[in-house]
């Protein structure tokens, strides 16, 4: 028997919960000739997801508290076969895992996060690295800082890249005035500076940014705009109307301080959008010459490129045709296969 921690399945979906989403839908039912099977706490029935998967409730728990006690103990009563672990801390002290871990902001930047988040993550995440049998990452750059800050060796850590939803496509609509940003709101963001860029330039497009306040960051403090009749602030909306906002848009924005990955420029690539981004961890390596970028840090250096690429139709051309060759460096079906040869090589592997 092989088990997957599908606590997500009770979380709102964001980037992790949409690479756990998409990676377990292409999932067999066996593997090696053993069945798979989602374990999840009693809340996880409420989503749709739970049905489709092949899951079982178990525990009285939710949380973190019913991932350190029920689920382990569950685990050691079916004699501690292998758990996939793709959010989150996992359960600590359980050895026959294999985690996924999207980045290391937490740790480099606790200032981002609740404090209650960032002292449980940086006191619980290498403990739980070194209790696991393998680990997976979704970049070089995570897999380069992983070695780095937790002397990990090269040969437990593997690379699975993300990818964009096949519900982003691109669409026969015309393009509008208006810059879009899909994000929570949060501070490695970066919106805050993208709002003061935004206030100088004298240009005829509104800001959208879509997305809502997760509570496991820091208070954000989002700075009165001037053309504040300019800027829309959506919440939470569903692909459906996302797939539109990206198809309209005539300049997507990403100018994160800190990214594992960043799957919302591809998002805006596969519907035919340029892309302005932030030049640093991650994001390079993912996008190489197929976007713009920004130094996040510098207002003005975010706001002199939003100009320069509004103002010049030739460059957005090519980045729009540089993004629909990017876009297909990744897809949901050769991650998954990865995913699934690193599960094969870790079956029968001797838990240290």
């Amino acid at each position: 028997m092989i088990y997957v921690n599908a606590r997500f399945l009770t979380q709102k979906v964001t980037g992790v919960q949409r690479y756990a989403i998409e990676i377990c839908k292409l999932l067999p039912k066996e593997i090696l000739e053993r069945k798979i099977t989602f374990i999840a706490p009693k809340k996880a029935k409420l989503n749709p997801l739970f049905k489709e998967f092949d899951s079982i409730a178990v525990g009285k728990l939710e949380g973190q508290l019913w991932e350190q006690i029920d689920l382990p103990m569950f685990l050691k009563k079916k004699g501690n076969p292998l758990l996939i672990n793709f959010v989150g801390i996992g359960p600590i002290w359980y050895k026959n895992k294999i985690m996924m871990v999207y980045d290391l902001a937490f740790k480099h930047h606790p200032e981002w996060f609740s404090k209650s988040f960032q002292l449980i993550y940086n006191w619980f995440i290498p403990m739980s690295l070194n209790n696991s049998k393998h680990i997976i990452t979704d970049s070089n750059y995570v897999k380069n800082d992983l070695i780095t800050t937790y002397n990990l060796p090269s040969e437990k850590i593997n690379v699975v890249y993300a990818a964009p939803s096949s519900v982003f496509v691109k669409k026969q609509m015309n393009k509008e005035a208006m810059i879009l940003m899909v994000s929570s709101l949060d501070p490695r963001k970066n919106m805050t500076r993208v709002i003061e860029a935004f206030d100088q330039l004298n240009i005829p497009h509104k800001l959208v940014i879509v997305g809502a306040r997760g509570t496991v960051f820091s208070d954000l403090e989002i700075p009165e705009p001037i053309k504040k009749e300019k800027i829309k602030f959506t919440g939470y909306i569903e692909d459906e109307e996302l797939v539109e906002l990206y198809n309209k848009a005539e300049l997507f924005m990403y100018p994160s301080l800190f990214e594992g990955f960043g799957i919302p420029p591809l998002e805006a690539q596969k519907c035919g959008t340029a892309c302005l981004i932030s030049n640093v961890t991650s994001l390079p390596e993912v996008y190489q010459d197929s976007v713009e970028y920004c130094d996040p840090r510098s207002v003005s250096d975010i706001k002199n490129k939003i100009y320069d690429v509004l103002t010049n139709q030739k460059k957005r051309n090519a980045l729009i045709s540089k993004g629909f060759l990017n876009v297909k460096k990744y897809n949901w079906n050769r991650s998954a296969e990865d995913f699934i040869l690193i599960i094969k090589n870790n079956i029968n592997k001797k838990v240290n």
